[in-house]
């Protein structure tokens, strides 16, 4: 052991059985991911709105990196998964503290969702958005608006069920057991999804493209995208808590 109480391997102590990297290791690490956080963020951006500029969203970032790295220990293949959802429930966790969505949207998106039922409910289908815009009286642009925030409460709803059950530090053989199962749940989750909903899900997790990238991607409208994920979400929500 050396004298600054670290060992040849950039290590200083032990933290709940996981080695704890030296500063000017972690400091290597911050950097390695920072494009990771920066692509979340952006990522993000759309969610957060008005209520945190992407500076701000970097740094929270940077702290939910830290904190990985302060839980995980030396980064492997598996990190990267990990922190990105730990960067990305941090990011969330500050803008449900700042009501990123106030009660008056969210109230607007509901009752844009019971009209868009009633109205399928009436049509015997899934109404066509220019059915939609006629029977609820929204502008386009008020329809996209809906669409966006639609699809972002969806992919909230599924973070935290993705975050439940990814703590590699957490010991004992019954987490682990714990994790494989909620792993082999996921995948059967998403082979419930049609070939086009994995691929939204996989280019907006695996891929961390933004609903707007995917878009451009596919070749789709906006709107067609957050339709995609709002559906593909859905679905595999529902099978994880059926099964959960």
């Amino acid at each position: 052991m050396l004298a600054s109480g670290l060992d040849q391997q950039g290590y200083a102590a032990e933290q709940g059985g996981v080695a704890l990297l030296a500063p000017d290791a972690e400091q290597k690490w911050m950097l390695k991911y920072l494009p990771l956080v920066k692509r979340i963020v952006s990522q993000l951006a759309l969610q957060a709105n008005a209520v945190l500029d992407r500076e701000d969203m970097e740094q929270i970032g940077l702290m939910g990196l830290m904190e990985c790295l302060r839980r995980y220990g030396t980064p492997d293949e598996q990190f990267g998964r990990f922190a990105a959802l730990r960067i990305r429930g941090a990011i969330l966790d500050e803008l449900r503290r700042q009501d990123w969505r106030p009660r008056q949207v969210r109230q607007q998106t509901h009752r844009i969702r019971d009209a868009i039922r009633e109205l399928a409910r009436k049509l015997g289908r899934m109404p066509q958005d220019e059915e939609i815009l006629a029977s609820t009286g929204l502008s386009e642009k008020q329809y996209q608006e809906y669409l966006q925030a639609d699809a972002c409460e969806a992919i909230e709803s599924l973070d935290e069920l993705l975050s439940s059950g990814h703590d590699p530090v957490a010991q004992g053989s019954s987490n682990v057991e714990e994790r494989v199962l909620k792993e082999r749940l996921l995948a059967q989750a998403l082979s419930q999804l049609s070939e086009r909903e994995q691929l939204v899900l996989t280019l907006y997790y695996q891929h961390e493209l933004s609903l707007k990238e995917i878009a451009l991607v596919l070749e789709l409208s906006d709107a067609r995208v957050c339709q995609l994920s709002k559906q593909a979400i859905t679905k595999a929500s529902r099978y994880l808590n059926e099964r959960g």
